[in-house]
């Protein structure tokens, strides 16, 4: 079965960095783009960034220059760097990958969801 893993959340202080990671494993045909979004208490979920499988990123407008996400489609894992975090960044992280499975059709898949507090 497919499953999406993450991994590296945490918590830092105001400042800092974290690096969160999310590998998918299972018998994948192909990887199309993949998402990081996060949702707070009583917030709405929110689109954080994404990258399509030629590199092509995309980020919100409240983590532009701060993070940065990367793939590396031979181990089919999605990054998500994070510099001078802030206590709104506070939020469980959720990764998402667009695929194609071998009956040639694609479908979305989840990552558990890593927690991270930044303090002030």
């Amino acid at each position: 079965q497919v499953q999406l893993v993450e991994s590296g959340g945490g918590l830092v202080q105001a400042g800092g960095s974290l690096r969160l990671s999310c590998a998918a494993s299972g018998s994948i045909f192909s990887i199309n783009t993949m998402f990081w979004y996060r949702q707070a208490p009583g917030k709405q979920r929110e689109l954080v960034a994404s990258i399509n499988r030629d590199g092509m990123t995309v980020y919100a407008d409240s983590v532009k220059g701060r993070f940065t996400i990367s793939r590396d489609n031979a181990k089919n894992t999605v990054n998500l760097e994070m510099d001078t975090l802030k206590p709104e960044d506070t939020a469980v992280y959720y990764c998402q990958m667009n695929m194609m499975l071998h009956n040639r059709r694609w479908y979305d898949y989840w990552g558990q969801g890593t927690q991270v507090t930044v303090s002030s």
